[in-house]
């Protein structure tokens, strides 16, 4: 079994994270994406969307998906437990990461691809070059702010972002925070309830990752 990763790109940190709170190594093959290494024929056998992270198992398929590799993952080590314990905090820590990843890593997503040089055919990850759109940059920004207002009142109420534990959902909240910063979309200050959850999960080691 190996990683396919890129220290460069927001997706495979989120599986990273969720190893090193695991506490599992696993090999890891780098893929340099500045260099196009996502469009080599080898890579394409491997994964055709071109796209990390990619976990290779022994048997020689490929799992490309980041949440179906971390319950993978979470299957083999159940401990510390990250995607629940009982159906309900499994179904809610699953919805959970879907509004992160459609209304936070999408939006930002959306905005950054759109507008940053050097991504002008780059438009979308995967194999097809596809032209910025600057009014999706736009729309992108706006929902990004609209995320972090929706972050910020989830967390009013709750430690991490489905209750007192932290889960994947908090993996995949933190990676958005990063990669907005990244991409000049700050969450506003005002987020107090955001920014007292980000110091925290910000300081473990596994942030680090």
């Amino acid at each position: 079994m190996k990683l396919y990763d890129s220290p460069t790109a927001p997706s495979p940190r989120r599986v990273r994270i969720f190893l090193a709170e695991k506490g599992v190594t696993i090999p890891t093959v780098q893929v340099d994406l500045r260099a196009g290494e996502q469009f080599t024929p080898s890579f394409r056998a491997l994964n055709p969307q071109c796209t990390v992270p990619v976990l290779e198992l022994d048997s020689g398929a490929a799992v490309t998906d980041i949440i179906a590799i971390c319950r993978y993952i979470e299957e083999l080590h159940p401990e510390p437990v990250l995607m629940g314990r009982t159906p309900e905090q499994r179904a809610l820590i699953d919805c959970w990461v879907r509004r992160i990843e459609w209304d936070g890593i999408s939006a930002i997503a959306e905005a950054f691809r759109n507008s940053t040089p050097g991504l002008e055919q780059r438009a979308l990850p995967g194999p097809l070059p596809l032209a910025q759109i600057p009014a999706l940059a736009e729309r992108g920004r706006l929902r990004a702010a609209h995320y972090f207002e929706w972050l910020d009142a989830q967390l009013a109420d709750h430690a991490f972002v489905c209750g007192p534990e932290f889960t994947v959902a908090d993996i995949s909240a933190l990676v958005t925070v990063d990669f907005a910063r990244r991409a000049k979309l700050d969450p506003p200050d005002h987020l107090r309830h955001l920014k007292r959850w980000y110091g925290e999960v910000a300081s473990r080691p596994s942030a680090k990752a």
